[in-house]
């Protein structure tokens, strides 16, 4: 009987200390962690979503944003995986088909089963852009040149299986052509940066960057790679109403995320605070005004969309 009362002891103490840490859950700071540079579509994005983290009826903390880009996102999400913190002051950004198809490619540390996600704040098609005074019009244009002059059609994006990638490999597949995809250093916005300044012939980038250096007379968005026109660009056709078989696979699903082993109460309060959050109309408001779309989903819906879309990208790599 003493062992039984022992026992029972020792799981209560255990029960109240679980509780006792998400009753006082922030007691201090969070970090939120970037796998892309400053100044990048998620970076840019992040720094909105969170900035009512503060308030009383959100955290009650600020959450600061740390930056570790490298290889697409890879250096950050593997840092995340193997290394970060599992007490819930460590959260990460993440992206979605960008991890996961990194994942299924292999040469990471990282898979969906390393994370759990919290909730969606937004979801970014990829477009094509070209620089402002290019000759190119529509992707008709695009695809005429990529015919004519094969793999001499450079253009940009923000690494290797990311959505810009993906968006890249879908299009040449539709169109039958070969062009040439260059994965830059530093993010969307290093990838945009090439395409201004005339390195490469066009690019894929996000629709939030691209909005903002459109509105600033730098590029011209030629097609959104996905199923319907975006809000933001009424006027800029789908690829698919373009003649190219261009889903939504690409679409760059942005959320937050914690390091799997993080206890399931902290989980819990993040996830129901994240999404209230995220509709505070400060943030709507300036999502809005930088030309970001948002997306909002529970933890529930974000755990069904990771598994639809690794089933999606799993079969789509299969094929590209």
């Amino acid at each position: 009987m003493k062992k039984l009362f022992t026992a029972l002891a020792v799981s209560l103490a255990g029960f109240t200390g679980t509780a006792t840490i998400a009753g006082s859950y922030p007691d201090r700071p969070v970090m939120m962690m970037v796998s892309y540079g400053a100044g990048g579509a998620t970076d840019f994005q992040a720094r909105i979503v969170t900035m009512t983290a503060g308030n009383d009826d959100a955290l009650g903390m600020p959450i600061a944003i740390i930056n570790k880009p490298g290889a697409g996102g890879r250096v950050g999400w593997n840092w995340f995986a193997t290394e970060a913190d599992k007490d819930g002051y460590t959260l990460a950004a993440y992206n979605i088909p960008h991890f996961i198809a990194q994942s299924i490619k292999g040469g990471v540390d990282f898979s969906t089963d390393s994370f759990e996600p919290i909730a969606n704040w937004g979801a970014d098609p990829a477009v094509f852009i070209v620089g402002k005074d290019s000759a190119f019009n529509s992707m008709a244009d695009v695809v005429a040149f990529a015919k004519e002059n094969p793999g001499k059609l450079t253009f940009s994006g923000a690494g290797l299986f990311v959505g810009h990638h993906i968006a890249a490999l879908q299009i040449e597949k539709a169109a039958g052509v070969k062009m040439a995809y260059i994965p830059t250093k530093g993010g969307g916005s290093a990838a945009m940066k090439s395409v201004i300044a005339g390195d490469v012939l066009g690019g894929v980038n996000n629709l939030s960057d691209a909005y903002r250096a459109a509105q600033a007379g730098s590029i011209k968005i030629l097609g959104v790679a996905d199923l319907e026109r975006n809000v933001f660009l009424p006027d800029v056709p789908t690829m698919m109403e373009q003649g190219l078989d261009v889903d939504n696979a690409s679409v760059n699903f942005r959320g937050v995320m914690v390091p799997k082993g993080t206890p399931q109460n902290i989980i819990d309060k993040l996830a129901i605070i994240m999404p209230e959050m995220f509709k505070h109309k400060k943030v709507a408001g300036k999502m809005k005004q930088g030309g970001s779309p948002m997306y909002i989903m529970t933890r529930d819906e974000v755990i069904a969309m990771w598994a639809a879309r690794q089933a999606t990208l799993e079969e789509l790599l299969k094929g590209l």
